[in-house]
């Protein structure tokens, strides 16, 4: 799910309204964009951002995502750097990160309910994947994973 700005998958932009059918995406929550900036206030070493897009995937127990790299921003804001937050809510969750596509060299961290990861400046454009930890049930929440991820879409100019 998309909130504050739509994807539009075919030219991997972001706009305002979904391309198939004109529909406005839903507001930002302000719980989220609160969350977001005090994070992003806390690490200053990385420009502070105001999210203008949030994307809300949702993993079921067995649900993983594969190897990539969170870069179809414009190039200005990957070149400035702006960063990328992801809020873990649900089951913990076990994410892999490096600069090389080589698992073995990846460093790997337990994502918990409630942690904030934050990717900007140098480490904006690593490389990740995420992966269930079968054995981390233990939120009421219904089995799996949400992860909202907020970040600042700048368009070309």
């Amino acid at each position: 799910m998309s909130l504050g700005k739509k994807r539009d998958p075919t030219t991997r932009s972001y706009g305002p309204t979904r391309p198939f059918d004109g529909a406005q995406a839903p507001t930002i929550p302000d719980a989220f964009k609160m969350i977001a900036q005090t994070a992003n206030s806390t690490a200053s070493e990385f420009p502070q951002i105001n999210p203008d897009i949030c994307i809300v995937n949702y993993y079921t127990n067995f649900g993983k995502l594969g190897l990539h790299q969170d870069k179809d921003e414009s190039e200005s804001s990957l070149t400035k750097g702006l960063p990328f937050i992801s809020i873990s809510i649900g089951d913990t969750a076990e994410f892999m990160f490096g600069d090389t596509r080589d698992k073995d060299q990846a460093t790997k961290i337990n994502l918990e309910s409630g942690d904030v990861l934050i990717l900007g400046g140098e480490s904006r454009l690593v490389i990740s994947w995420r992966f269930p930890r079968e054995d981390q049930h233990y939120t009421n929440l219904v089995e799996g994973i949400n992860r909202p991820s907020s970040w600042t879409h700048q368009s070309y100019v």
